[in-house]
């Protein structure tokens, strides 16, 4: 296994991350179990003690059920007690926002919630979903509370500030990527995140760890102006 930090232990303020792709094999995630283990490891180094998986759910790509989602966080765990490495696991979902996802809500089909009922979700990029606020207000009025994954990649969001406010306002917390703070996604995906951060307008910093890649994205990140400003805020990942 890599040892990814000989260097001094930083000491960030997010011991909790509540996005990331650590099942192998499953969605667009990681490849294997070493992969998912030395990420782990590697996130551990850098203060984060738990760890909330998410793995997609997205009905024509990737149609993941609770129970096969558990049954692999069981066994992550089950590898990282054995390779000594002290994180914990927590098993969520993060779901697309699309028909299937609307019956399931109206059906009270299972869906996997971590902390105070949080769900998390996500959206296409380019276009707002004619049915988000409904989506939003199903989700509320079933008791859950919907976490807005990555709101600074959609495009939608990215040229209309305004729209942001009024979702919060209906109940929603919002989910910022780590690496958007170092521009990976897009310029303007680093611009609506600093946006967002000044307007105070974070509830949680996500890794959204898909591979090792992404684990050196956070490491840069957390070096980064407006990660530190992010953590001078009320953020509630260690609340979960």
């Amino acid at each position: 296994m890599i040892n990814w930090f000989n260097h001094r232990k930083p000491q960030p303020s997010i011991h909790t991350d509540l996005h990331s792709h650590l099942i192998p094999g499953i969605d667009d995630g990681v490849k294997s179990w070493e992969q998912s283990l030395n990420i782990i490891q590697g996130l551990y180094a850098l203060g984060v003690n738990k760890i909330i998986t998410t793995p997609h759910i997205i009905n024509d790509y990737y149609p993941n059920k609770p129970e096969t989602i558990l049954a692999g966080v069981e066994e992550l765990n089950q590898r990282l007690t054995e390779a000594d490495i002290k994180a914990k696991v927590i098993a969520g979902a993060e779901y697309y926002i699309d028909d299937w996802f609307i019956a399931a809500i109206d059906d009270d089909t299972e869906l996997l919630t971590f902390g105070n009922q949080y769900i998390l979700v996500e959206t296409a990029f380019m276009n707002k979903p004619l049915q988000l606020e409904e989506v939003f207000f199903k989700l509320r009025a079933k008791g859950f509370t919907p976490i807005l994954a990555h709101p600074e990649r959609y495009q939608y969001l990215q040229e209309n500030y305004s729209l942001i406010q009024p979702i919060i306002d209906m109940g929603v917390k919002l989910q910022i990527n780590s690496s958007s703070f170092i521009g990976y996604y897009s310029k303007e995906a680093k611009k609506t995140a600093e946006h967002l951060v000044k307007q105070g307008q974070v509830h949680f910093i996500g890794s959204d760890i898909h591979h090792e890649q992404h684990l050196a994205n956070y490491q840069k990140a957390m070096k980064t102006k407006y990660f530190k400003k992010a953590g001078q805020l009320s953020l509630l990942n260690n609340s979960l």
